[in-house]
């Protein structure tokens, strides 16, 4: 039996998914899919479209056969911590065979070459030397690369995120690669008519309340489109609503403890509350744009704030790495994975979060904690923040929820 790991967030779930699902399947038929996704959060910073549970739940009726969750510790991270922490996990389950990925090149050695070149150390020094200089880090490795590649080939965001997977998979010597070629809409495209639309397009339509029914069709499986028309555009998360808190954590703070943030900078604490007077959080983050702070770091960046997840915290998770495999949903064969997992992984497999970390134990100070529930805490923290953003909080946290299992 052959296992083939994806690492993904399906916000949400659609046909450029099933694509992908579809060419795994036709190279090798009797694969196992089990897939890793971001939990409350995407990696660039906003609340999920959908809880984790119910996009697991789709990700199964869409092909996949076992869904687990990337911590939040490594889920709301740049693309090279995001790519680590999935490949990471999948690794030390001990049955995953293929990472497979797209991208929007058929070339997997021209990947390669870039993710080797990524390596060497004059290309580590020129980097560090554009990063010292103000650019943030997607547009350094952007630069850098484009020494040797075309700027267009390295711009494009799955190219950037293979780039890290193969990155990562040296460190990860059992898996090997599998490339799927990307096919349809662009990633950020919001051409919504386009052949296999973006999850962009998807999720714009819904909050512009122009997501019909035959609409989702072009977009997404019968399962998803059936649970995105049922969507009200009052059950739609705003990271808007989320502003209040991060203001006043912006006023309240001294400096002294706002350097303590993972990801925050020098002098990016008194940036950013300057920036704070701003009468939106979207205002917000634009005041506080610069060409070394691009929105998306921002965005993560306002949820450390809000999660306290300070640099010493991050560096000791990061370091870990992902301490258990935390069940989402199954399929049939997905539930009889679990036993294999069972036996061969070097992760404790958690299924019901209490038996790992209680609701009173989470109320202790973090240093009090071991370094699995304090992981654990901050996803569980992840899906209570995320019902925040909605205007009627559910009563939906890790505590309650159980894996969905599929027929």
């Amino acid at each position: 039996m052959h296992i083939v790991g994806i690492i993904a967030e399906y916000n949400p779930f659609h046909l450029g998914h099933a694509y992908q699902i579809n060419e795994i399947q036709r190279h090798m038929p009797e694969a196992v899919i089990v897939t890793v996704i971001s939990g409350g959060f995407t990696q660039r910073g906003l609340p999920a479209l959908l809880d984790k549970w119910e996009r697991a739940r789709l990700a199964v009726l869409g092909g996949c056969d076992l869904v687990l969750e990337l911590p939040f510790a490594f889920a709301c991270r740049s693309a090279q911590d995001f790519a680590r922490g999935g490949v990471q996990l999948l690794s030390r389950l001990g049955i995953i065979d293929t990472l497979a990925f797209g991208a929007e090149t058929n070339s997997l050695e021209q990947l390669a070459q870039a993710a080797r070149s990524m390596e060497s150390p004059t290309f580590q020094q020129q980097l560090h030397k554009k990063i010292a200089n103000g650019l943030a880090y997607a547009s350094a490795v952007e630069k850098t690369l484009s020494q040797e590649a075309s700027s267009a080939f390295i711009r494009k965001p799955n190219n950037i995120l293979a780039f890290e997977y193969l990155r990562a998979l040296r460190d990860a010597p059992a898996l090997s690669p599998l490339l799927i070629q990307r096919h349809g809409a662009g990633y950020h495209s919001a051409d919504l008519k386009a052949p296999l639309p973006s999850a962009s397009a998807l999720r714009l339509a819904l909050y512009e309340g122009r997501l019909d029914e035959k609409a989702a069709k072009l977009a997404a499986p019968p399962a998803t489109t059936e649970r995105l028309t049922q969507l009200k555009a009052v059950e739609l998360p705003q990271m808007a609503r989320l502003y209040p808190a991060l203001q006043l954590i912006l006023l309240r703070q001294s400096a002294e403890n706002l350097k303590r943030i993972y990801g925050m900078e020098e002098g990016l604490e008194n940036r950013l509350q300057e920036a704070a007077s701003a009468p939106s959080y979207e205002a917000f983050i634009q005041r506080a744009v610069s060409r070394r702070y691009p929105a998306t770091r921002l965005q993560r960046l306002a949820l450390h704030m809000l999660l306290s997840l300070d640099r010493e915290r991050a560096a000791a998770l990061e370091s870990s790495g992902p301490l258990y495999a935390r069940l989402l949903a199954a399929g049939p064969r997905g539930k009889e994975m679990l036993k294999v997992i069972k036996e061969k992984s070097a992760l404790p497999l958690i299924a019901k979060t209490s038996h790992f970390l209680d609701s009173k134990q989470r109320k202790k100070n973090l240093p009090e904690l071991t370094p699995l529930q304090q992981m654990l805490a901050f996803d569980t923290w992840a899906t209570e923040l995320r019902e925040l953003t909605l205007p009627h909080p559910r009563p939906v946290n890790d505590f309650n929820q159980s894996p969905v299992f599929l027929k």
